[in-house]
Parts: C-alpha cells; structure tokens; sequence
C-alpha cells in the first residue's frame, strides 16, 4: 500500500511540518501568565492589600525571629539573638515549674469558660434578633449589644471594679436586701465570674453581626417549605435557619479555639491582684511578670513559645475534624 500524499490527506487532518492552530491546539495550549494579566487588569484592588500584608510581616512575622532565645541565653545589653546557645533548657525549667502547671490550668479553665459561654450566645441572640418585626426595636437592641465593643479594656476594667467595690452598685443592692458587703475583686473564687461576665457583656452583640449577614442569606422558599410541611417557628429554626448558618458557626469555633490559649491579657492584668492569683493567674499574666518584670525574657520566650505549639495544634485539629465531619473548614 503507497503512502497518500500531502495533497491527498484531508484538509481538516494535520499537516506534516505543520503546527496544529485549530481547536485541538487551543485546547492544549498551557494557560499561562494568568496572574499577571490579573495583575495589571486589577492592581488598584490589589494596591489596597499592601499595608494589611505590611503590618502582618512586620509585626507578626518578623518577630517571630526572636523565639530563638528560647534556646539561647539571653542577657539585656547584650546580643538581641543570645549569647550562647543553652538547648532545651529553658523547655524543662518550665516543664517541672509548679508554678507554670497551676497558671496552664487556669488558663485552660478560663478559656474553656469563655468558650461555653462567648460562643453560642451571639448565635442565641441573632436568633432572637432574626424572630423581631418591629425595626425600631431591632435597630434598638442591636445598637445596646454593640455599644460595649467599642469600649477600651481599660474603661470596661474600671467599670468592673468601680462595680464591685465594696461601696459600689452591687454591694449596695446586697446590703438593700440585708446581706453583706462581698470583696468581689479581692477574693480568688468570684475571679472567673467576674472575668467570664464581662466577656459576656461586651463581646456577645458584636458577634451578632456575622451571623446576622449570614441569616440574610438563607432562601425563603426553604422556610416556606417547612411551614407547609407542617414545622412550627422551632422546627424551622432546627432544620433550616441553623443548617444555614453551620459554616459561619464552623468557621468562628475553629477561629475561637485557636485563641483558647490567648485567654484576654489586657483585663486580666486590669482586674486582678496578688489575692486573687490561684484562680486569676494566666500564662500570659505570667509571662509578663517573667519576662518583663523579672527580666527572664530566654524563660518566657520557651513558655511563649509552647503556648503557640498548643494553640497552632488547636487550630489544626478543629481544622481537620471540621472537614471530616460537617465539611466545613477554613483550607
């Protein structure tokens, strides 16, 4: 059998010698270069993300540098990196530190507490928000749960303490009604109280705001459906409005416990004192006496650095359990 010609091979067949240009070829050819079309089409939103990704590497990345003295000696005046490298010494200090041991617990005790209670109210509350047909009075009680989040920590501390004082506002409703004035600040076993209920207080409405957004997005055809099947406004909640807001729910509970270690530095070392110590005392509090006060900063920055490990593995572990379970995650 001859072979055919060149003149003889159909026309839409490939041509020796030559490149194929139809659709074969379009569809084959690598993409490439998408990213800088996208750059140069949209760099003035991308221009908006140069001081966010600024502010991060400069003083979220760059200092984690400095954990190095958690295996170098450190000595003030001297080398901002250690003088002499030390190993894990600092890392079994802390380990048969008693003393680090009772401020871990704390620190799980508080965080686990405010946990329980900082995370499901503000879906509680945007439930309740979501079920209120006179705007004024939702623009109203929206406007109240947001107004302590603007508050400084300091202002809030003040507050707390001015409360609870022994002349304050609470003590005086208890000697109204025959009791005794209570030393709320300087006694150990109302500390988680008092800490737990003011995160209450002024982190619970401006958490409404997600899940708010997030209701608004759920399809009325589905609420619709259920109310000509029969469920009455508990089971719609049950079976649509949560469904609808898992993925916020998901995403906010793995982002909380990734700050379960970080319990709030700022109030703690408003409001408490040496009495108040065993149940008030956190790592972070710790680490400031350590680190700052006493000037061990090598001793802190090995705890510090533990507390990352913890809260990174957290963060890790909600992660895939979230995937695998609702499939939900943030990656």
């Amino acid at each position: 059998m001859s072979t055919p010609t060149v003149a003889e091979l159909p026309t839409d067949a490939p041509q020796p010698g030559r490149a194929e240009t139809g659709p074969v070829a379009r569809r084959t050819r690598p993409r490439s270069h998408g990213w800088r079309r996208s750059l140069r089409r949209d760099w003035q939103l991308y221009s908006l993300a140069i001081l966010p990704l600024l502010f991060f590497l400069i003083f979220r990345y760059l200092p984690m540098i400095g954990n190095v003295i958690a295996f170098r000696r450190f000595e003030p005046g001297g080398n901002v990196f250690g003088e002499y490298w030390v190993g894990l010494r600092y890392v079994r200090l802390f380990m048969s530190d008693p003393t680090f041991w009772h401020v871990f617990t704390n620190t799980l005790v508080l965080g686990a507490l405010t946990l329980l209670f900082c995370f499901p109210l503000p879906i509680v509350l945007a439930l309740l928000l979501n079920e209120v047909r006179t705007r004024a009075l939702k623009q109203f009680v929206q406007s109240v749960s947001y107004l302590p989040h603007f508050l400084s920590i300091v202002i809030v501390a003040a507050m707390v303490m001015q409360l609870l004082s022994v002349d304050g506002t609470v003590n005086q409703l208890v000697r109204s009604v025959g009791g005794d004035p209570i030393q709320f600040i300087q006694q150990s076993e109302w500390f988680r109280t008092i800490y737990v209920s003011s995160e209450v207080w002024q982190t619970v409405g401006w958490g409404t705001i997600l899940y708010l957004a997030a209701l608004t997005h759920i399809d009325d055809g589905l609420y619709e459906a259920a109310r000509i099947d029969g469920a009455n406004r508990w089971r719609q909640t049950w079976h649509v409005t949560l469904p609808g807001i898992r993925p916020t729910m998901v995403t906010l509970l793995i982002l909380n416990i990734g700050t379960f270690m970080a319990v709030g530095f700022e109030k703690i070392l408003l409001i408490y004192n040496p009495l108040t110590y065993p149940t008030a005392d956190v790592i972070a509090t710790y680490l400031y006496r350590v680190g700052i006060v006493s000037g061990n900063l090598s001793y802190a920055a090995a705890i510090g650095l533990f507390e990352a490990v913890i809260g990174l593995t957290l963060v890790l572990s909600a992660n895939a359990i979230s995937r695998r379970t609702v499939g939900t995650s943030l990656w």
